[in-house]
C-alpha cells in the first residue's frame, strides 16, 4: 500500500499544495492521511494512526510506503525526526519517499548500502539545518524583545510604536487610600485584597508596577 502524509501547523492554514502533489501519486484520498498540528513534536493523531500506538494498530506494514512533499511536513524536532525515520523503515520495515528531495527515498536503495548511508546522511543534515533553524528563529525574537524600549514597565514595538504582552492592570478608585494603609501596617495585605477586591496576583503585580513609577 502506498499512503500519503501532510500536514501545516495551524488550523487556519490549509494543505492544498500538498494535496495537489500527493494526488498526482495516491489515486484514493482515504490512504492521504493529514494533520492540523505543530511539528515540534509527533503526537499527532493522523501520524499516530500511520505509525501505532501502545493502543492502536499502525496502517504502515512491511513493504508499504509513505509518501510526504517535504521533510518539515514529517516533523521540526532533529532528534525526534531521525528517531521516526528509523522506526518506520527498520521496526515497521516500510518505505518513505520526500517528493521534493530525491535523495530521500528508500525504495531507491534496493538493499543497496551505499545509496542507504547516502538517504541516512542527506537525512540527517537536512533535519538537523531545520532545528538549526527553528532555534535561531526563537533567538533572533528573544533578541528582538531584549531590545525594545520600555515605556511605563511595558517593552513597546518599533515598528507600531505600541505596547506588547497584555495590557497593564487597571487601579481600583480605592487604590492609594488601601495602599496606604498597608504600607503603614494599619491593615494586612489580606485585607487591602479585600477592600481592593483583587486576587493575590493582581495585588502584588499593581504593588510592583506602582512602587516602580
Amino acid at each position: 500500500m502506498t499512503y500519503g502524509y501532510a500536514r501545516v501547523s495551524t488550523t487556519d492554514q490549509n494543505l492544498d499544495r500538498q494535496l495537489e502533489q500527493l494526488r498526482q501519486h495516491i489515486a484514493d484520498e482515504r490512504y492521504i492521511i493529514t494533520d492540523k498540528a505543530s511539528g515540534k513534536n509527533f503526537d499527532r493523531r493522523g501520524y499516530n494512526s500511520l505509525v501505532g500506538t501502545a493502543d492502536t494498530a499502525p496502517l504502515l506494514h512491511e513493504g508499504d510506503l509513505l509518501l510526504i512533499t517535504s521533510l518539515d511536513r514529517l516533523g521540526r524536532n532533529y532528534v525526534e525526526i531521525r528517531e521516526q525515520w528509523e522506526y518506520i523503515t527498520r521496526t515497521l520495515k516500510a518505505d518513505i519517499k520526500v517528493l521534493e528531495i530525491p535523495l530521500l527515498d528508500t525504495t531507491a536503495t534496493d538493499g543497496n548500502l551505499d545509496k542507504r548511508f547516502i538517504a541516512d546522511l542527506v537525512l540527517q543534515i537536512l533535519s538537523y539545518t531545520a532545528e538549526k533553524e527553528r532555534e535561531n528563529t526563537r533567538k533572533r525574537q528573544r533578541q528582538g524583545i531584549d531590545v525594545m524600549q520600555v515605556v511605563d514597565g511595558k517593552r513597546v514595538s518599533a515598528k507600531t510604536g505600541r505596547p506588547t504582552g497584555r495590557p497593564n492592570a487597571v487601579y481600583p478608585d480605592n487604590w492609594e487610600q488601601v495602599y496606604k494603609q498597608w504600607k503603614a501596617d494599619s491593615i494586612t495585605a489580606n485585607k487591602a485584597m479585600e477592600l481592593l477586591d483583587l486576587k493575590r496576583t493582581t495585588f502584588y503585580k499593581l504593588v510592583k508596577q506602582y512602587e516602580n513609577k
